[in-house]
């Protein structure tokens, strides 16, 4: 009972920070990050949020916002450098609940694994494979690194990708997951 409070509670948030970010934003996340399923879900909990206030608005995207600085310390320091940050900044409290609230969202993200690459193995790791799962695994990578990973492709396959970059539509999390599990075959993870 608790865990489904815990989801609603998160469909709400994510809602309000949605319409705190305007429909033009808002869609190009719902249609990138989330199942149809899921949208549904969100978009119920928007239509019956309705207006937020300024308060509770600043109140959600600063939250985002702690979130979002989070996951860059730890992407760039790892876990313990992001909490070191975060207890000098908001004390070893706040710290604490953003860290665990990290770890729960980052479990889920695809591709994570990669993120802490060098992007030179990734280069020699995904050169091979289809330019279609090349423009996946480089849609959720950081930019930086994405950018790097392209600019060592061939010519030829970088205007490819790009173009399969720009096209891509929101892709199931079943072919995520078979991709994922594709490359972690190949004896990748742990870099």
């Amino acid at each position: 009972m608790a865990r489904e409070e815990t989801r609603k509670k998160n469909i709400n948030k994510i809602a309000k920070l949605l319409i705190a970010l305007g429909p033009e934003h808002s869609a190009k996340i719902l249609a990138k990050h989330f199942t149809e399923e899921e949208i549904e879900k969100i978009s119920m909990a928007v239509a019956t949020i309705g207006q937020i206030s300024p308060e509770e608005r600043q109140k959600v995207v600063e939250e985002f916002l702690e979130l979002y600085r989070a996951q860059e310390f730890i992407t760039t320091g790892g876990v313990s450098y992001a909490k070191e940050m975060l207890e000098k900044a908001l004390g070893p409290q706040k710290a604490n609940e953003i860290i665990k609230k990290l770890i729960n969202i980052t479990a889920k993200m695809p591709f994570q694994m990669l993120r802490k690459a060098d992007a030179k193995q990734l280069v020699n790791f995904i050169q091979n494979e289809h330019p279609q799962t090349i423009a996946l695994v480089l849609s959720y990578l950081l930019p930086e690194q994405a950018a790097m990973i392209l600019s060592s492709m061939p010519e030829e396959m970088q205007s490819d990708i790009i173009k399969r970059i720009a096209t891509m539509e929101r892709t199931s999390p079943e072919v995520i997951h078979e991709i994922e599990a594709i490359l972690e075959k190949k004896s990748f993870i742990g870099v």
